[in-house]
């Protein structure tokens, strides 16, 4: 399929921050659900060594996304690592939720960080979960570019895939799912069960979002592609992982900084 860059609800500057947040929520309890930190932590672990990198600057975090239970999987494959969320709109509750129970593992910034821009203080092995393909090509690049500039090893890891298979699953199941993981989802306020109930905005969001990401996807050799563009000195390694016990796969993309920086 072609690549299509229609719009994410979540994108836009104006969306409601309090449907957004919930929507970021879900995602982070699905991320979670589907076991993704186990499927892509060995692979983590070994550019981590390899880096000599134990510090993750997370970017475009949502609702922490899977960095909590990552870190804990990363920890069993003997790298003991922390970890820093940030999100150019920080769903600052679930941010803090993340920090509070991860015995100082884990902090966040509650500024608006542009993964295209990370301030120079943030420093450690960026890496973006379900995120990279909110970016253009030209903007994709401009992300990769700042850690090689800076640096700093990069990580993406995707689970949208750019197929007829994966559009039809996302557009027939993501509805079903934000119904009924909503009672599951913690903390269970009343503006969770009115947006998802009542007024459904939160099941609308992902079902629309959730679309548009599998048709905005990259594949491997389009994320390598990328990352020769950003630094052709760089190391970059795409591929695909199996999600688990889950059916699909996870499309990743490694990128190092060349030994001799």
């Amino acid at each position: 399929m072609q690549r299509r860059h229609l719009f994410e609800l979540e994108d836009l500057p104006w969306f409601p921050p309090v449907v957004r947040d919930l929507a970021t929520d879900y995602l982070h309890f699905i991320e979670t659900w589907v076991d993704l930190h186990r499927a892509i932590a060995p692979l983590l672990a070994e550019a981590m060594r390899a880096t000599g990198t134990r510090h993750i600057v997370d970017l475009c975090s949502g609702g922490a996304g899977p960095i909590p239970a990552l870190l804990a999987e990363l920890q069993s494959e003997g790298v003991a690592a922390t970890a820093t969320l940030t999100d150019l709109f920080p769903n600052v509750p679930a941010m803090a939720r993340a920090s509070e129970g991860s015995n100082g593992r884990i902090t966040f910034a509650r500024e608006s960080v542009d993964a295209r821009t990370v301030p120079e203080q943030l420093k450690g092995f960026r890496t973006l979960f379900n995120a990279f393909h909110h970016f253009r090509p030209d903007a994709a690049i401009e992300v990769l570019r700042d850690a090689a500039r800076a640096r700093q090893p990069i990580a993406v890891f995707e689970v949208s895939q750019r197929t007829p298979r994966h559009l039809v699953a996302m557009t027939l199941l993501t509805p079903i799912l934000v119904l009924a993981s909503t009672p599951f989802m913690r903390p269970l306020r009343w503006k969770r069960l009115l947006f998802t109930y009542p007024l459904p905005l939160v099941p609308l969001t992902c079902w629309w979002d959730g679309m548009v990401s599998q048709l905005r996807a990259y594949t491997p050799e389009e994320l390598e592609a990328l990352g020769a563009a950003a630094d052709p000195r760089g190391m970059w390694r795409a591929g695909q992982v199996p999600l688990g016990e889950m059916p699909g796969t996870v499309t990743y993309l490694l990128g190092y900084p060349p030994a001799n920086s």
